[in-house]
């Protein structure tokens, strides 16, 4: 079955802060949705519709914010459709753009949002909201406690330790120091992370991805509109999504549908984006992943859900430098998300990267020869997936 080709023709994204007392919410949109519109070369008259990347009001403090970034967006008397899945907001914003493409509904379309998480105080209070408040809110859950549970389940079946969790953090950090969009960017050995504080067994402060504040913005366009006005493009092939129970609970058992040592939604989601764009053999036909993992132990199976490898078999490979610039098969080579998490746009910020890469424009974290890429990023309590093929 032939699918409708829809490119990437700009995209824009801020560098990313702790906090950025500079600029209001509305500025930081603006702030990527100008880089962008200066990549692809075009103006806010040529826009047909906004997706807007909007996570939970509370990290704004304002209620339905969208609201706020209508001008911000050039949004006025066009198309506008807010979207939230949680930390999947991002990529979910980017295949609802896509999908008005390529259902013909428009040749132009502009996705973007910010976030100032740095600045929403914690921001685990607001997300221990997420929980069913009856049975089990009050365990406490937060994300972090929910994802200590995900690594001792990895860990009881695969054997994950402490200092494999650290080594995936150093890489993340090495490449993070190459990026100068990433917040952080500081270069971290083994020793530093493990002497880091436990914030929830076995993750550690180090472990964390940080609060970050920044924005990012895309924009998408039909193959004939590329065609007709000579732009540059690179081309989304494939896009997944995939949902798991609500209820943790329910992933604790030993069914492998649901276990929540390991990711079995996401891999779902990565077959359904696979079939779509022709791919049969992720490890050899994709250069490059950019996998969403806001805690180090999640990088282990959000790799082995992309198909790299099987399950429990992505720790030792790791150590071995296969994930790593100049390896195999490079992850997140932005620093990800253990480096840089502005919720509303973290996970547009891995297609964003992709592009980034493709387009030949990523710099000293540029991996060589790139030609096709896979992004991804997990929403919900780890309960919305969704999954990208992007290819130059």
């Amino acid at each position: 079955m032939g699918y409708p080709r829809v490119g990437i023709i700009g995209v824009g994204q801020s560098n990313f802060k702790p906090k950025r007392d500079d600029a209001s919410y509305p500025d930081l949109v603006r702030e990527a949705v100008n880089i962008a519109l200066g990549h692809s070369k075009l103006e806010f008259d040529d826009i047909e519709a906004i997706v807007y990347s909007l996570a939970p009001d509370a990290m704004v403090g304002i209620g339905n914010a969208e609201r706020l970034g209508v001008d911000a967006v050039g949004g006025r008397s066009k198309r506008f459709l807010r979207i939230n899945t949680g930390g999947a907001t991002g990529i979910s914003s980017v295949a609802a753009a896509y999908y008005h493409v390529a259902a013909g509904a428009c040749d132009v379309v502009m996705t973007a949002g910010a976030d100032k998480v740095g600045e929403c105080g914690d921001s685990q209070t607001v997300l221990n909201k997420i929980w069913d408040p009856t049975y089990e809110r009050q365990l406490p859950l937060g994300t972090i406690t929910m994802l200590a549970m995900s690594a001792i389940r990895y860990a009881q079946k695969y054997g994950l330790t402490e200092e494999d969790m650290a080594r995936v953090v150093v890489k993340s950090r090495k490449h993070a120091a190459l990026n100068p969009h990433a917040h952080l960017r500081k270069e971290v050995t083994i020793d530093d992370v493990l002497a880091s504080r436990y914030i929830s067994y076995p993750i550690k402060l180090m472990d964390c991805c940080p609060q970050s504040c920044g924005g990012g913005a895309m924009i998408l366009a039909s193959e004939k509109y590329i065609k007709d006005n000579k732009l540059d493009a690179v081309w989304i092939t494939g896009v997944g999504h995939c949902s798991e129970t609500y209820y943790l609970g329910d992933r604790m058992g030993n069914d492998p549908v649901a276990d929540h040592a390991d990711s079995y939604a996401l891999n779902l989601s990565f077959k359904k984006a696979y079939a779509m764009a022709g791919v049969t053999n992720p490890r050899k036909e994709v250069d490059v992943a950019e996998l969403y993992n806001p805690f180090s132990n999640t990088d282990y199976h959000a790799i082995e859900a992309a198909g790299f490898t099987g399950l429990g078999k992505s720790v030792p490979e790791l150590k071995e430098g296969v994930y790593s610039l100049g390896g195999e098969v490079v992850v997140n080579p932005s620093g990800g998300v253990l480096c840089t998490n502005a919720i509303a746009v973290t996970g547009m910020v891995r297609v964003i990267e992709l592009a980034t890469q493709l387009f030949g424009m990523a710099g000293e974290r540029q991996v060589k020869g790139a030609k096709r890429g896979i992004a991804s990023a997990n929403g919900g309590d780890h309960q919305f997936f969704g999954t990208m093929v992007v290819e130059a």
